[in-house]
């Protein structure tokens, strides 16, 4: 019996499998890949460090901002603070740029969306504001230092 072209095959297609995996290219994390394409889109965003599952977004309208990765019930979070009590018309610009990219739905409904919430921050409602427009939960808060803004939506 002659085994060594048994064994010939056995080591070319061990051979063949490794190299195959070491020649495919890596693949990037979805989060890692939007906050990538959001800071392409958005003027002035910059990519910080990713911590757990949050990445962190600097952009010059915000004082802070992050992007929440998915997880089993939610697709994604988006979160801006401004130190102003009444937002900026850059900073809710942003934020629904943001949203639009992030969410997949039209940037004026993201604006419409977020101007809702924050417009209705006041002494009627009160400082902590929650909505729903479009499927995403929007969550606003005024404080004596600023303002901040949350938008997620849950998976289906």
């Amino acid at each position: 019996m002659n085994l060594r072209p048994a064994c010939l095959h056995f080591i070319t297609a061990a051979a063949l499998f490794t190299a195959s995996g070491a020649i495919s290219p890596a693949k990037a994390d979805p989060c890692d890949e939007l906050a990538r394409s959001l800071s392409q889109q958005i003027d002035g965003l910059k990519v910080g460090r990713a911590r757990g599952s949050i990445i962190y977004l600097q952009h010059p309208a915000a004082s802070q901002a992050s992007l929440g990765c998915p997880s089993r019930n939610r697709q994604s979070d988006f979160y801006a603070a401004t130190n102003q009590k009444k937002p900026s018309a850059e900073f809710t610009s942003f934020v629904a740029g943001a949203v639009a990219q992030i969410f997949t739905i039209p940037k004026k409904d993201a604006l419409r969306g977020v101007n809702r919430c924050l417009g209705r921050i006041g002494l009627l409602r009160g400082k902590d504001i929650k909505t729903r427009y479009r499927k995403l939960d929007i969550h606003c808060v005024g404080t004596k230092t600023g303002t901040n803004i949350t938008v997620s939506r849950e998976k289906e």
